[in-house]
This record gives C-alpha cells, structure tokens and sequence, in this order.
C-alpha cells in the first residue's frame, strides 16, 4: 500500500474513533452499531500496513484505549439499569413483608390485587 493510501487509511479510522467517541458520549447505540464493520475493517487494514510513524501509531492506541474505556463504562450503565429494571419488576410482583418471627414472607400481588393502606 502506497503511502498516501496508508494516510488515508489511518485518517478514516482517527474520524471513525472520533465519530465512535461523540455517539459514546451522547448515549447513541444506533450509531455506534453502524460505526462496528466499518471500525473491524480498518482496524483489519491498519493492521497488514507497515506503520513508521510512531506519534501516529500511539495517538491511535490512545483513541483506541479511550474509547474501549467509554464503552466499558457504557456497558457497565445499561447493566445498572437492567438489574434495577428487573428489580422493579419483582417489587411489582410481591409483597415483601417480615412477620412476628422475623421470618420474611411474600405475599403474590396479581393484576386483580391491592394492598390497603391505614393511616
């Protein structure tokens, strides 16, 4: 490959990291499903290229890592909200109570089901 196809390659990825960065930051997962392929293939090209740039190469493993670090943590934020999710769910479910034993106890709530409220 030809050193200005190289350029060229390793610019397309530094806007993808930089595209990839922005939809991480503004919570687009839509985007960030559109940006894997294109991100695969010129991770691919980069790395059958024979890179002498060595600033070039380190500001791409800091995108790299930056970005591996985004996804993490919005990885870790849609797990948070699935476990509550389904925390909320089961609260929906039943009633938790402790009876005179200390015992805990569930009571079902169906569709049809209320609890009474004294004051």
């Amino acid at each position: 490959m030809s050193d200005l196809a190289t350029e060229t390659t390793v610019a397309e990825l530094h806007d993808l990291l930089d595209a990839e960065r922005q939809a991480l930051l503004a919570g687009d997962l839509e985007a960030l499903n559109g940006l894997l392929t294109p991100k695969e293939a010129l991770i691919e090209a980069i790395n059958d290229l024979v890179l002498t740039d060595i600033p070039q190469i380190e500001m791409l493993d800091r995108k790299l890592r930056h970005n591996q670090l985004l996804l993490d943590g919005a990885l870790e934020g849609i797990r948070a909200v699935a476990k509550r999710m389904a925390r909320l769910r089961d609260v929906k479910g039943a009633l938790e109570t402790y009876g005179a034993d200390g015992k805990r106890r569930d009571i079902p709530l169906g569709p049809e089901s209320s609890v009474e409220r004294r004051a």
